[in-house]
C-alpha cells in the first residue's frame, strides 16, 4: 500500500490520502486442480471385415495410462485485467494448444495414409495388368496380410515402437502400405463403379461423423466396454457367416451391423484424440496410435458399405 514520504509534506485543506486498502499481492494459490490428461480409455479389438476373405484378427491392448500434465503448485491465476498474452494467461492455454497441434498433426498423418491406400485401390481397379499379376499371384495377398498383422500387434503392445520417431513413422509407413495393398486386391474383385460409391458414402459419412463427434455434448469415450463387447459378438457372427456362404440377407445384414460399430468406433476415437472436457484421452505423444485408429475405423466402415453395395447387387 502506499504512504506517505518524507520530504513532502501535505498541503492545508486536503485531507492526506488514505491508500489503497489491499494489503500487497494475495498468496499463490495452490495451482488448478486437474492433474493432467485423464486415464486412457482401452481399445477394444477391432474386426477387419473383407468380402472374399477371412477376417483378420486385430486386436488392440487397453491405452495405457497417461503421464499427464500438472500444474506446478503455487501457480496463481492471473487477475482480473492483467495481460492478454499465453504466458499471463497460464497453464490452460498451453494444454490447449499442445492439444489443438496434436489434432493437427493426427489428421495430417491420416490423410497421407488415406491418399496412398486410395493410389492403391485406383491401381488395382484401372491398371487391368496389375490386377490380374495380384490375382495370379494370391501368395502376395496373404504375406501383405501378415505385415499388417505383425506391425499392428507391435505397434498396439509396445509404446516405445509407436511413440519414437522415426521407428514410429516406419512401422506406420510399412503397416499402411501392406493395408492398402489388401484393400487394392479386395476392391478388384468389385466393380468400378461399385467401389466408387463405397468410397463417396464412406467419405461422407466419415465426415458427417467427425463434426458430430465435435460438436455433441455426449461423451462417447466411457463406450469402451460395449464396443469391446459389440465387437466380440460381430466376429463371432463373422465366423458364423463363413459356415453358410451365398445368403443375402445373412451377409446384409451382418455388413449393417459392423458398419454402425465402426461408426460408433470412429466418434469414440475422435473423442479420445480431442480430450477436453470427455472423460477419457490420448496423450499427444501416441499421434501415431490415435491416427492409426482413426485409419482403421475408416476403412472398416468403407469395406462394410462395400459389402453391402455388393450383397445388394448380386
Amino acid at each position: 500500500m502506499y504512504q506517505n514520504q518524507g520530504g513532502y509534506p501535505q498541503q492545508g485543506g486536503y485531507p492526506p490520502p488514505g491508500g489503497y486498502p489491499q494489503g500487497g499481492y494475495p498468496p499463490p494459490q495452490g495451482g488448478y486442480p486437474q492433474g493432467g490428461y485423464p486415464p486412457q480409455g482401452g481399445y477394444p479389438p477391432g474386426g477387419y471385415p473383407q468380402a472374399g476373405y477371412p477376417p483378420p484378427p486385430q486386436g488392440f491392448p487397453a491405452y495405457g495410462a497417461g503421464q499427464g500434465y500438472g500444474e506446478p503448485q503455487g501457480y496463481a491465476p492471473p487477475q482480473e485485467g492483467v495481460g492478454e498474452d499465453g504466458e499471463v494467461k497460464g497453464f490452460d492455454f498451453s494444454e490447449q494448444s499442445i492439444r489443438r497441434a496434436f489434432i493437427r498433426k493426427v489428421y495430417a498423418i491420416l490423410m497421407c495414409q488415406l491418399l496412398v491406400t486410395m493410389s492403391f485401390i485406383a491401381l488395382f481397379l484401372f491398371h487391368k495388368p496389375t490386377q490380374q499379376w495380384a490375382h495370379r499371384n494370391t501368395w502376395l495377398f496373404w504375406v501383405a496380410f501378415a505385415v499388417v498383422f505383425v506391425c499392428l500387434i507391435t505397434m498396439a503392445c509396445c509404446h516405445n515402437v509407436r511413440r519414437q520417431a522415426p521407428m514410429n513413422f516406419i512401422f506406420l509407413g510399412i503397416f499402411t502400405v501392406a493395408e492398402s495393398f489388401l484393400l487394392g486386391v479386395t476392391s478388384s474383385v468389385y466393380q468400378v463403379d461399385a467401389v466408387m460409391m463405397a468410397v463417396g458414402i464412406t467419405a461422407a459419412v466419415c465426415l458427417a461423423l467427425t463434426l458430430f463427434a465435435f460438436q455433441t455434448k455426449w461423451d462417447f469415450t466411457v463406450m469402451g466396454g460395449f464396443l469391446l463387447c459389440a465387437t466380440v459378438v460381430l466376429l463371432v457372427f463373422g465366423i458364423v457367416c463363413i459356415f453358410i456362404p451365398g445368403n443375402k440377407i445373412v451377409t446384409l445384414v451382418y455388413a449393417s451391423i459392423g458398419a454402425l460399430i465402426f461408426s460408433l468406433y470412429l466418434v469414440y476415437d475422435t473423442q479420445l484424440m480431442m480430450g477436453g472436457k470427455h472423460k477419457y484421452s490420448i496423450s499427444p505423444e501416441e499421434y501415431i496410435f490415435a491416427a492409426l485408429n482413426l485409419y482403421l475405423d475408416i476403412i472398416n466402415i468403407f469395406l462394410y458399405i462395400l459389402t453391402i453395395i455388393g450383397a445388394v447387387r448380386d
